[in-house]
């Protein structure tokens, strides 16, 4: 047995640090002394060694004046092998068994480590000791602290942070290797992966290319490799550490990641280079930019002494107090009883499958079934009725059915001309919304699609119509014979021999050219071509987009011109009464008329005045405008804003982002397209950048003293959109997809100021007198967006909530997508920086206001199930705007619960 005596024991204090054990491995802070894997040189006969190291108290120095008798010391007894050294047993100087879980973890880290072959080799026993001891020292050192400052991780904030800082997504290394080998075998050279394909190889995406080769130099500055590249076995090795499940030693890799230089402390330099690269693996450009001052903070936040350097249990400290977002008691109960009732059933019965999935949809879309119900029997109706009613003229016994056929399909599409005009009618819709009670039946926030639905409809019968007359009608007149064209004379004349007499005719040339036009102005509103997701090229390029869109729907003047004079030169019909098609588009032509004319009107005699201009990151411009006089809105509608410099005659709607109660107006506009885009272009000539403290890129403020000369800009509104409905609800959910988030930004400024109304009247005791049918009480809202400058579009507006909401009515939770998942190695930091900066100063790092942000896309079960749990026996209104993708799943969790809890949710998405 050899005995170290207290001068082995004693440890200078600039070298005390870096005393951390994990499951997996155990690491020296003194690099000099190697601490790798414990093999050797064979050596014929293993033996049992053993060693004596003191642990100083917490509060003594550690150093070389410290008397001998005061020291604790354990006695650790080592078998030494051929190949490993294993630990055989922990006593103390008295011969006690030591129980300290701290060190019987380390034990186990050291037989685990004595498994691992080593690159370099030990040359003989009593250096492996050696070794050892220096790292026990160290390791017993820092036991020694942990028992008495170590943060408690029996609390629940602490086991919901112990599931963090994943380096890989998925929790079983073991199953995730094959992939990884395979892209070893693709990635290699001569069976070596470069630095540089690292990243790539373990599974992380091209953006954390950086921080994988920052997680490559950790790994590699652990094991004494030099080089930039690795072996297969190497990778091996680097797989299980990075993929190991134990807390502690992926504290250990995290903290060798911003421990560049391998000395055990971290400086203020490596905390602002390793915020840096999280900031830039997450995309978040203004942490960036502010590193240096963020690692500050946290230098000052764990190391108060000034020391100049923090330390491995500082880091963990700071893990472990991130807040728990763990339900408890009670709750979880019920969350786990939802979660079971949500469950989906199978039903073996089809009939009463059938039954159920019919049932739930009759009582989700009755409002829908009813009209589409009501419009098709109207149609196979007048349909029927002009069938059977050229069945029994003498031109069925010439052209037989397919007379029959044009002619029906003909009637059905007066019809159609004339309905697919009300669903964009704007002013009357949203009059009949508002003065009146059809809404309880009629579904007007589905006016665009029944307008798509009726255009489907026109187009099966434009179809009908010119294949029957082109293909069936004519022919037959050409080749009948003379008896049988004989009734046929008082319509079409003598018998033509020739197919152009009928084509070159009036109805004819007049047919044709409305089924080209028609065909021109369907084409380019489809989705592919309005939204300019085909990329053509040039000139073609300019057949998509909104503006091709705009102008081929005006199209349609030509085509209702021509389709009332077709009417009037029909073949088979010669009395006035009889030709009706001018009968079914009065009504419906005039009132679209009036409206246009309204709108014109209304604009040029209502002019605004541009108050306040600002550009914001992610290509969105601002625009606050004043309020004409007796302009009214509700939160949720829409208006209209045309800009003669960018175009005269183009009007673009845009969500109403200020409150009714606002003494201005103000629209959020994105540049998708060619005409924001040239819209965008002539504001921003006439800005400046911000002054100190001033949100946006450019900024042009008429109230603060600046004169610019702004282009003019008309407005026309508002309109009725579905968000205007959440006063109806108690609980509202209010959903925002990137500039999808500006009707639901104004509902969220009513809320409180219908808050701030009824607070008054309560004071004054008039309450009930102001609240006017308003009944919300509580609202959840959630934006989400992939660019961290998004949120500076509705930064005050957020602060102001936040302020001024004590009562806590509002919810809010931003999201931001760019940025990793809470518990993911690469947004570790970003999250305790968040947890650090929110404490302090009450500001969040990520969106800059006061509400906290969260990372990646938000579980929408887990939103609904809250939102269940939160309010049983409540209709609740979920409204929706953004892009289309996410439409399904929000509609589709909104019926499944309110199928199977008592909590109904009603859906309504945006038009967007």
């Amino acid at each position: 047995m050899q005995k170290m005596g207290a001068e082995d024991g004693k440890v200078a204090p600039e070298h005390h640090h870096h005393h951390h054990h994990s499951d997996s491995e155990i690491v020296g802070s003194d690099r000099t002394a190697y601490s790798g894997p414990l093999s050797g040189p064979p050596s014929k006969r293993g033996g049992r060694k053993s060693a004596r190291f003191n642990i100083p108290d917490s509060g003594a120095g550690v150093g070389v004046g410290v008397d001998a008798d005061e020291q604790a010391y354990v006695e650790i007894t080592l078998d030494v092998r051929d190949d490993s050294v294993a630990v055989h047993s922990v006593k103390t100087a008295g011969g006690a068994d030591v129980e300290d879980p701290e060190l019987t973890l380390l034990a186990k880290g050291l037989e685990k480590r004595s498994s691992f072959r080593a690159a370099s080799v030990v040359r003989n026993a009593s250096s492996r000791i050696k070794q050892v001891s220096q790292e026990l020292k160290r390791l017993a050192s820092f036991s020694k602290w942990t028992h008495q400052a170590r943060f408690d991780r029996t609390k629940s904030a602490a086991a919901h942070a112990l599931k963090g800082l994943k380096f890989i997504s998925k929790t079983d290394g073991g199953a995730g290797w094959a992939a990884v080998a395979k892209r070893f075998d693709e990635l290699s050279e001569n069976g070596l992966l470069q630095r540089s394909h690292f990243g790539e190889c373990i599974g992380m995406n091209k953006d954390s290319k950086e921080f994988a080769g920052e997680l490559f130099d950790a790994l590699t500055r652990r094991r004494n490799i030099t080089g930039d590249c690795i072996n297969k076995a190497q990778l091996r090795e680097f797989w299980d550490q990075i993929s190991d499940q134990s807390f502690d030693s992926r504290l250990q890799t995290f903290f060798d990641m911003v421990d560049k230089d391998a000395d055990g402390r971290i400086t203020e330099e490596e905390v602002r280079e390793i915020i840096s690269l999280s900031a830039s693996a997450n995309k978040l450009s203004n942490i960036q930019k502010q590193a240096e001052e963020y690692a500050a903070l946290i230098m000052e936040e764990l190391d108060p002494d000034d020391n100049g350097f923090i330390m491995i249990q500082h880091l963990e400290m700071l893990l472990l107090q991130a807040p728990s977002h763990s339900t408890r008691g009670e709750s979880r109960n019920l969350s786990q009883m939802l979660s079971q009732k949500l469950k989906a059933t199978t039903e073996h019965n089809p009939v009463r499958r059938w039954y159920r999935d019919t049932k739930y949809f009759l009582l989700d879309n009755w409002q829908r079934v009813w009209v589409m119900a009501l419009w098709i029997g109207i149609m196979l109706g007048l349909f029927a009725w002009k069938y059977v009613q050229y069945r029994r003229r003498a031109a069925y016994d010439v052209m037989g059915p397919c007379v029959c056929m044009a002619k029906g399909a003909a009637e059905t599409l007066k019809l159609n001309m004339a309905l697919i005009l009300l669903p964009v009618c704007r002013n009357t819709i949203t009059w009949l919304r508002n003065k009146t009670k059809l809404g309880v039946a009629v579904p007007f926030d589905d006016n665009l699609n029944f307008h798509k639905v009726i255009a489907i409809g026109v187009s099966i019968g434009v179809g009908i119509h010119a294949i029957a007359h082109l293909t069936c009608d004519f022919p037959r007149l050409l080749h009948a014979s003379p008896e049988k064209y004989k009734p046929m004379v008082q319509y079409f004349g003598p018998q033509p021999t020739s197919y152009w007499h009928f084509v070159k005719s009036f109805e004819g040339v007049s047919g044709i050219i409305i089924v080209v036009l028609m065909a021109i102005a369907f084409t380019l509103a489809s989705p592919r071509f309005r939204r300019g997701r085909l990329n053509l090229p040039r000139p073609l390029n300019k057949l998509t987009g909104f503006n091709a869109f705009w102008y081929s729907h005006h199209l349609f003047v030509i085509v209702y011109a021509l389709l009332i004079a077709h009417g009037e030169k029909l073949f088979l019909t010669h009395k006035w009464y009889k030709k009706t098609t001018w009968m079914y588009l009065a009504v419906p032509m005039t009132l679209y008329a009036c409206e246009r004319l309204i709108r014109a009107f209304r604009s040029s005699i209502k002019p605004v005045k541009i108050l306040k201009v600002a550009v914001y990151p992610g290509n969105v411009l601002a625009l606050h405008l004043s309020k004409p006089q007796g302009f009214k809105y509700k939160s949720g509608q829409y208006m209209f804003v045309n800009c003669a410099a960018v175009s005269p005659f183009e009007w673009h709607p845009f969500s109403i982002t200020s409150a009714p109660g606002d003494d201005y107006l103000s629209v959020h506009i994105r540049t998708l397209g060619d005409w924001t885009r040239q819209l965008k272009t002539v504001f921003s000539e006439v800005c400046q950048p911000p002054a100190n403290g001033k949100s946006g890129l450019l900024r042009a403020d008429c109230m603060q003293g600046d004169n610019p000369n702004f282009p003019r800009v008309l407005i026309d509104g508002p309109y009725g959109a579905p968000a205007q409905d959440y006063k109806k609800y108690e609980v509202v959910l209010l959903v925002g997809l990137g500039i999808g988030a500006t009707p639901m930004i104004s509902i969220v400024k009513d809320i409180v100021n219908n808050m701030k109304t009824a607070a008054s009247a309560l004071e004054s005791g008039t309450a009930g007198s102001g609240a006017g049918g308003f009944r919300t009480r509580r609202a959840y809202f959630y934006w989400v967006t992939r660019e961290q400058g998004s949120f500076e579009w509705f930064r005050g507006i957020m602060n102001e909530v936040a302020e001024l909401d004590r009562e806590g009515v509002i919810e809010m939770h931003n999201y931001c997508t760019s940025v990793y998942e809470e518990g993911d190695a690469r947004s570790a930091l970003i999250a305790m920086l968040q947890s650090l900066n929110h404490a302090k100063n009450g500001v969040d790092v990520v969106s800059g206001t006061r509400v906290k942000s969260h990372f990646a896309k938000p579980n929408w079960r887990n939103v609904y199930k809250r939102v269940a749990l939160n309010h049983s026996d409540t209709r609740v209104g979920v409204f929706y705007c953004g892009a289309p993708a996410l439409t399904k799943e929000l509609r589709q969790l909104a019926l499944d619960f309110s199928h199977k809890t008592s909590t109904k949710f009603d859906f309504h998405k945006e038009n967007f």
